[in-house]
């Protein structure tokens, strides 16, 4: 039975638009970031030193925040808030904050005292130069109390989320880069070790993240007091929920780690050039993936909690429909102006050189390969979570890591660093693929009719899209012959061309903006 639209409902499109357009502000400002580390610090020792420090607390925030705790605390929230009210929801909140809180207390302490076994766990090849080692060290421990202060504010994002307020969480990973691009320039030059203001700007950026999203709680009522009651039912759903996902997570998160010890066991610069690159596909992921996942995520625990099963199969079909209009252009894209983009972005003076722009093009263009699927399993995935089924994403995850670490296997010995980007990506694909086969088998998910039409469409529109790119561009050499502003408005031009093509022939072929609006 299709749910009323009240007058309370909400344009999923418009949200999703909401949280994209938050989340642009965040890139762009990520790029002058990357583009600042890129102009002072280039891609060599000190920079995989300070790439491999930073990673470690952003391993344990996808573990304890982003992943396995969302995943858990949305949709058990979103189920006391419909069934129990606001009040049931707030102490629910104060429950979650004081376990959560304190776990994550103690975890940065462990960190801080057990840096040097996390860098020999993460990064082993960095032990064949004393100075790379202490210096990751260094920055470990400086950077490790931003899991305590972003998984706060992760948690802060959950509740806001569930209340329908986006756009406050989409914004606040603006502040994290606006830190990066203040000690860069300013703190920098003051240290000994320049790089390592980098890491203050990590710390602070993290306690100002948290900072912010209080008051956008007070004004929604749901800023909750802390409470240590570890056997409360809510939170024991919680943490039981949490269990599976700690796991799928985990298992994600294993997959970085063994290709960041891969990496640094290659040429200095390996590193860093991953880093570049997942930078830039991170773009898109963050872009589509994330916004169109943090929008559906509460709409399907609704539609699941009502018994709303037609509702809940139409919204997952608008999902993978919306992904595949947006994510496969910007795959595309990606994959034939990778030289463009990053010497655009990132190649200006003498410290990041001709070769670390087609070292960072290759990892770019493996990544590319496997865009969409890492955008499809952001959409999927949640489809399961809704449903408070954490297992089978799990289940996934683990053959996935098997998967792709065998990649590594064939592909590391051939294409260096760029084959454990492309492992990456064909691992993403395969997660991406049984998902979606898992979906329709649990009977939950039956595609919409016209999905034929709709992919031949859409191929038409991707080649001449390609085309439009590949006859603007001119070939990868000329870029390094142009200066940066030339570069700049060029790569502006090639990509309104791509996009006028693609949007231009979607229209043609009868797409409209209003056919993918959606009210819940």
């Amino acid at each position: 039975m299709r749910r009323a639209r009240g007058p309370a409902a909400v344009n999923l499109l418009r949200s999703a638009a909401s949280v994209s357009g938050m989340t642009l502000l965040s890139r762009i400002m990520g790029f002058v970031r990357d583009t600042l580390i890129a102009v002072m610090f280039g891609a060599g020792l000190a920079s995989d030193a300070f790439f491999v420090a930073f990673r470690i607390p952003n391993l344990l925030r996808r573990l304890f925040a982003e992943g396995a705790f969302s995943q858990a605390f949305v949709p058990v929230l979103g189920e006391y808030r419909g069934r129990l009210g606001d009040e049931a929801t707030r102490d629910l909140a104060g429950k979650v904050l004081g376990v959560l809180a304190g776990a994550l207390f103690i975890a940065t302490l462990v960190g801080i005292v057990a840096a040097p076994l996390v860098v020999y766990a993460t990064a082993y090849g960095f032990t064949n130069d004393a100075d790379k080692f202490a210096l990751t060290v260094t920055m470990v421990r400086i950077c490790f109390p931003y899991i305590l202060f972003i998984s706060l504010v992760s948690f802060a994002a959950g509740l806001l989320n569930t209340f329908g307020a986006f756009k406050a969480p989409a914004f606040t990973p603006v502040l994290l880069n606006v830190s990066f691009i203040g000690f860069a320039v300013f703190a920098a030059p003051h240290f000994e070790r320049p790089i390592v203001a980098l890491a203050w700007a990590v710390f602070f950026g993290g306690l100002a993240q948290l900072a912010f999203q209080v008051p956008f709680l007070k004004r929604i009522g749901m800023l909750p007091r802390p409470q240590w009651s570890p056997r409360d039912e809510g939170v024991r759903r919680i943490l039981r929920l949490m269990g599976p996902a700690a796991l799928g997570v985990s298992v994600a998160q294993l997959s970085l780690v063994i290709n960041t010890q891969i990496a640094s066991r290659l040429e200095n610069g390996a590193v860093s050039w991953l880093y570049y690159a997942d930078r830039l596909m991170e773009f898109p992921s963050a872009m589509l993936g994330v916004a169109l996942g943090t929008v559906l995520l509460p709409s399907l625990v609704r539609h699941h909690s009502t018994g709303d099963g037609e509702g809940y199969s139409r919204l997952l079909d608008w999902g993978l429909r919306v992904t595949l209009v947006l994510a496969l252009p910007a795959a595309v894209a990606l994959g034939l102006l990778a030289v463009p983009i990053v010497s655009t972005l990132f190649w200006h003076g003498d410290v990041f050189t001709r070769h670390d722009v087609i070292m960072t093009r290759h990892a770019l263009v493996a990544y590319a390969v496997g865009l969409v699927g890492i955008i499809l399993v952001k959409i999927l995935a949640p489809g399961f979570y809704a449903k408070q089924n954490i297992r089978t994403p799990v289940r996934v995850a683990i053959v996935t890591l098997v998967v792709t670490q065998a990649l590594n296997a064939v592909f590391v010995p051939y294409l260096r660093h760029a084959g454990l980007a492309l492992a990456i990506s064909v691992g993403a694909c395969f997660n991406a693929g049984w998902l979606w086969v898992l979906m329709r088998r649990s009977g939950a998910y039956h595609p919409e009719p016209g999905w034929g039409a709709f992919l031949l469409k859409l191929a038409v529109a991707l080649y001449l899209m390609g085309g439009a790119i590949w006859y603007s561009m001119g070939t990868e050499l000329s870029w390094f012959e142009l200066a940066a502003v030339p570069r700049a408005i060029k790569l502006a031009l090639v990509v309104v061309a791509g996009a006028a093509a693609y949007f231009a022939s979607l229209f043609a072929m009868g797409f409209r903006l209003r056919d993918f609006a959606r009210h819940e």
